[in-house]
């Protein structure tokens, strides 16, 4: 690869990032279905075909858009595997990080919602994602019966449930709130009162 190939494909790269973000910002703001392909253009400041030359569609910048908000995610959560309560403690972690991020909050807040119509370009996206951020919560509370500190009364897979629905539930009290709720103050209240330890 000659130096000229490496500029140009870095300089790509470096757009196509700044697209993502542009995309990230505006699906927050009006949303999946009121967003457009040519304000994200001209936001970037290039043409609307020039968009089209990274994301041929507006599905697929969608959903370039979501996997790049779970790549982040998941090289965070990747810090230090956990188990049990430490990984109930990242969940609580991961709220004060969204604290910092309305954006981020936003954009997964609005699409969500949208996406729970079965023809949202973003619906199975979400139902995959539900269904695996609950499974890897229910194995945590688990973990936690299977070395004592889970209350007798808390069944897993409900709690997993509960938890799942607090937090997005939170990330809209939040935003409503102008950032004033508490999201892992809250978080790490009720998981508190699950436990027969610290938390």
């Amino acid at each position: 690869m000659t130096p000229g190939t490496r500029r140009g494909y870095a300089k790509g790269r470096a757009k196509r990032i700044e697209i993502l973000d542009q995309a990230m910002t505006l699906f927050g703001e009006a949303g999946y279905r009121g967003a457009s392909l040519r304000v994200i253009a001209t936001r970037c400041g290039i043409s609307h075909p020039g968009l089209l030359h990274h994301f041929p569609t507006k599905e697929a910048l969608l959903l370039a858009v979501l996997q790049r908000r779970d790549d982040v995610d998941d090289e965070w959560l990747a810090l230090g595997v956990t188990r049990g309560i430490d990984h109930l403690r990242r969940l609580v972690d991961l709220a004060e990080l969204n604290a910092k991020r309305r954006g981020i909050v936003e954009l997964f807040s609005v699409v969500a919602a949208e996406a729970t119509a079965p023809d949202h370009p973003a619906h199975a996206y979400f139902e995959a994602r539900y269904r695996t951020s609950v499974a890897n919560t229910e194995l945590a509370y688990r973990q936690a019966r299977e070395a004592g500190e889970l209350r007798d009364d808390v069944e897993p897979a409900a709690a997993a449930q509960q938890l799942i629905a607090l937090m997005d539930g939170l990330q809209i009290q939040w935003l409503i709130s102008d950032c004033a709720t508490d999201m892992a103050g809250v978080l790490r209240a009720h998981i508190r009162a699950q436990l027969t330890v610290g938390f």
